[in-house]
């Protein structure tokens, strides 16, 4: 079941309507490959305080990340290739993931260095040279120092030094989102242009590729193992859970008349 943790359909609304399906099992995939206190904890925590209120809670599995899963580098991987195999190749490949503030780095965040992981092992099954890409974090808001170096001042200082033609990706992101194609493909690429640079493309996210969802399911699948839905053996049947629920009541009236 789809939820959206800042949105419509809510995460409270989900697991509401799970609830009600007598679900006994949950098994939760945060849509952020790489792991931030920002995002993906902020997952946990709102489904954390939604369980909260629940008698009996389901049997309850988090997935924290996916970044190094190596089907989902080699999907973002051919992902690129297969963009370049139509549009051609850049002189440089830009990875541009989400900021946060340094601060977090230095607290104990593991998302740095994760980003870092992702579009080293991407690059890797791209057979790039070491000069042929590099990784910015884009988006950052107020004075604090953020996560370095900055999307927007690296693009005009590539263009400055004479690249020419730039691809940028962001593998943070499992689907395109307004903000980033905003801030990417139209702020950025003017910027890169004003700056001396010929022409930068945007290189989707996964979206809604077969080869995404196929992945995603698998990564599911190895999470889920030890639960029969996982296993392909067959769950409590909906006339066993009627036959529980009369029971249930039978039990609770007899307290009741005590």
């Amino acid at each position: 079941m789809l939820a959206m943790n800042y949105g419509q359909p809510s995460i409270e609304r989900a697991l509401s309507g799970l609830r009600a399906a007598n679900i006994q099992r949950l098994l939760v995939l945060p849509l952020y490959p790489q792991y931030s206190a920002t995002t993906t904890a902020s997952v946990f925590d709102r489904v954390s305080r939604t369980l909260e209120r629940i008698r009996w809670l389901p049997e309850f599995r988090f997935i924290t990340h996916y970044h190094d899963d190596p089907a989902w580098q080699d999907t973002v991987a051919d992902s690129i290739t297969t963009y370049q195999d139509k549009h051609g190749s850049p002189e440089r490949l830009v990875f541009s993931f989400h900021g946060i503030p340094r601060r977090n780095l230095m607290a104990g965040d593991p998302y740095y260095c994760q980003c870092q992981a992702s579009a080293r092992r991407i690059a890797e099954r791209l057979e790039l040279d070491r000069r042929d890409w590099i990784v910015t974090f884009q988006s950052r808001l107020g004075r604090a120092e953020w996560l370095r170096p900055y999307t927007d001042e690296t693009l005009r200082a590539l263009a400055r030094e004479g690249v020419g033609r730039v691809q940028v990706i962001c593998p943070g992101f499992a689907v395109d989102c307004l903000e980033t194609l905003d801030e990417i493909a139209h702020e950025n690429r003017e910027a890169f242009l004003a700056a001396g640079g010929r022409s930068l493309d945007y290189i989707p996210c996964l979206n809604d590729s077969p080869h995404h969802a196929h992945m995603l399911a698998a990564l599911c699948r190895r999470h889920g193992q030890g639960w029969p839905e996982f296993e392909g053996r067959s769950a409590i049947g909906s006339s066993e859970l009627d036959s529980r629920r009369r029971r249930a009541v039978r039990a609770a009236e007899q307290l009741g008349s005590l």
